[in-house]
Order: structure tokens, then sequence, then C-alpha cells
């Protein structure tokens, strides 16, 4: 066998195998565990989270979580800026915010497989009158896995969750259609 065809028999085989391990992390990400479909209108809470997005330029995600109308239990996602991941559902530490109006800052330093460092505060959502009804997941890039940022990256997602908070009348609210 030439030294062509094994270079080509090489990249082939090179191609092949990374186009099935992006397959199937594509088709993993898309079937992440669902536990609710949202409707076919734009719901209110997905505008508060688009118009935070493009009104804020640092952070890398606002998304916010809860139980939808009409469910019991089913903790999810319910809006947010990653559009493919409404309806997964909740992890525990998002469950235990919702539930006990607990704050959790994390820095993530340890999370090696993350494609970017990031600092991530999870706060219970808040109405206009100031009740906990959910929670809202801020995520920040930083250039580094480094505490310095806490601080400021906190206060930033309590400001970003408190503007939230000056637009949602109530819980249901966040699920009715968009005008």
């Amino acid at each position: 066998m030439s030294l062509y065809r094994r270079v080509f028999d090489i990249i082939r085989h090179f191609v092949i195998s990374a186009s099935l391990a992006a397959s199937l992390w594509a088709t993993s990400a898309a079937t992440a565990e669902k536990n609710w479909t949202p409707p076919g209108y734009r719901i209110h809470g997905q505008i508060l989270s688009d118009e935070s997005m493009s009104a804020n330029p640092d952070p890398l995600s606002i998304a916010l979580h809860g139980v939808p109308p009409d469910l019991t239990g089913v903790y999810t996602m319910f809006a947010g800026s990653f559009p493919e991941r409404i309806g997964n559902a909740d992890d525990p530490d998002d469950i235990d915010v919702i539930r006990k109006g607990i704050t959790i800052v994390d820095p993530r330093w340890n999370r090696v497989n993350d494609s970017t460092p990031k600092f991530v505060v999870l706060s219970p959502m808040r109405n206009t009158v100031g009740e906990n009804i959910g929670l809202v997941v801020c995520a920040f890039k930083v250039a580094e896995r480094a505490n310095r940022h806490e601080r400021r990256l906190f206060n930033r997602a309590l400001k970003l969750r408190d503007a939230l908070a000056r637009r949602i009348p109530s819980y249901a609210a966040l699920f009715a259609e968009a005008k």
C-alpha cells in the first residue's frame, strides 16, 4: 500500500470518527432529558430572557426555571438564552434554590471540561412584590478560573435578577403569550 493511500485512509478514518463524535454529541445534547414542552407561542418569560441578554452583553446566558402551570413537581428550564435546553429537567441544585430560596455561587473552578471558564449564580427569581417564585441562572464568561471576579459578578447577577423582578407581576404571567 502506498504512503499516499495510507495517509488518505488515516485522514478518512479521522474525519468519519470526528463526524460520528459530533453527531453523537449533538444528539445527546438535543435529547437531554426533557420533562416539559413549551407552548406553540413565545412566552413572556422567554421575552424577558431575550431582552435581558440583548441589553446586557456580559452574561453568557440567563435562564428561568420553575414548575410550569398545571404541573406538580416538574422542575424545568422554561425560558433562556439556549432555546434547545428549554424543557430540560432541573438538577438538584436548581431545585434547592427554588424550594429553599437559597442562592448558589458556582465559580466552576474544577469543571475542566467546560469549553470556557464560567462563573454561575443561581438565585431565587422574584416577582414585583419580592416573592420567591422560581430560579434565575446567570452565567458569565471569565478570563480565568480565579475568585477575583466573584464579588463583581455576584452583584451583577443580583442586579440582572432584580431588573427581571420589576417585570414579573406573577409567576403565571411568565407563561402568558408574549405581546
